[in-house]
């Protein structure tokens, strides 16, 4: 019955993130995209802080944990959030939910220079796959009524977006399996989306008061602030809180497989509430770019002798 419950979680997550991408383009276009993201975080932060002293889940990173998180919450909050949020200003939700597919692929690219993991055919193919899945989205995505240039800049912002990602999962998954030498046990996932979430906030605050300094005090309209609840309540906090349950219940490989129902629900959502246009170069994007990222993550058992 625990393990039903984190799945109908997760599946909630995935639909969650899904409607993100619409969530994002209409409030990359009701206000200035920095001043978007910085609100959505200040409220997701203080939603973080509540849950964890509720729980009594309280931790203050120690000094050469706070080195690591300072490098994470500048990939993951700050240049993920700024080419999220410039990338939808340009961008359909629903190209841009296949787009962040291509996440996995740059995390096993990064995972051979900075893991000591090996290049192989299959990454290779893998790669191969994917990129002739972004090309056909680039060139016959049904979104037309978006001028081709703006959605191809929109585009390379996600995916840049997506390589932020990628360098996130590297720098997460060498703090959640090492100690740092003044610890005693390695940061929760928790713990580390929080406090890194706080120091992304703290990078992009500058910005997003440059924002206000030229265009004024941001002032978003009733569904702006609507977009900006959903992302920082639903889309940040339920949703990371719920996915790092689905981590230490399930197994990170299980829950992992949910990201892969994003796309589809970030399509629906673009339909649905964007009137965003639906088209075959969709299916077969996506059906390239998965093929890609099963052939690129995929690891063969080897017996042991």
């Amino acid at each position: 019955m625990k393990d039903a419950l984190i799945h109908l979680k997760l599946l909630f997550v995935a639909i969650v993130w899904g409607f993100s991408w619409s969530a994002g383009r209409i409030l990359a276009q009701d206000i200035a995209p920095i001043s978007g993201a910085w609100m959505r975080y200040v409220i997701a932060l203080a939603c973080f802080f509540l849950y964890l002293k509720m729980t009594d889940n309280w931790r203050i990173p120690t000094k050469m944990e706070w080195k690591r998180i300072i490098i994470i919450g500048f990939f993951s909050t700050f240049v993920y959030q700024a080419l999220f949020m410039y990338g939808m200003k340009f961008t359909a939700a629903g190209d841009a939910s296949l787009m962040i597919t291509f996440n996995p692929i740059f995390t096993a690219l990064l995972a051979v220079p900075f893991l000591d993991e090996k290049m192989n055919w299959r990454l290779a193919t893998g790669l191969i796959c994917g990129l002739i899945g972004v090309i056909i989205l680039f060139l016959y995505s049904p979104n037309v009524d978006i001028p081709f240039e703006t959605r191809l800049k929109g585009d390379l912002m996600i995916a840049g977006a997506a390589l932020a990602w990628a360098t996130t999962s590297i720098l997460q998954k060498k703090a959640m399996t090492s100690t740092a030498i003044d610890s005693q046990t390695p940061l929760s996932p928790l713990h580390l989306t929080v406090w890194s979430s706080l120091i992304g906030l703290l990078f992009l605050t500058p910005w997003a008061a440059y924002e206000s300094y030229l265009y004024g005090m941001p002032q978003p309209s009733g569904g702006g602030w609507l977009a900006i609840l959903f992302l920082a309540i639903l889309s940040t906090v339920f949703s990371y809180v719920w996915f790092a349950d689905g981590i230490v219940t399930i197994g990170a490989g299980k829950t992992a497989l949910y990201v892969y129902l994003v796309p589809p629900f970030g399509i629906i959502s673009g339909w649905f509430i964007l009137d965003e246009k639906l088209g075959w170069s969709l299916l077969v994007s996506f059906s390239l770019i998965l093929i890609g990222v099963m052939l690129a993550q995929y690891s063969p058992k080897t017996s042991e002798s």
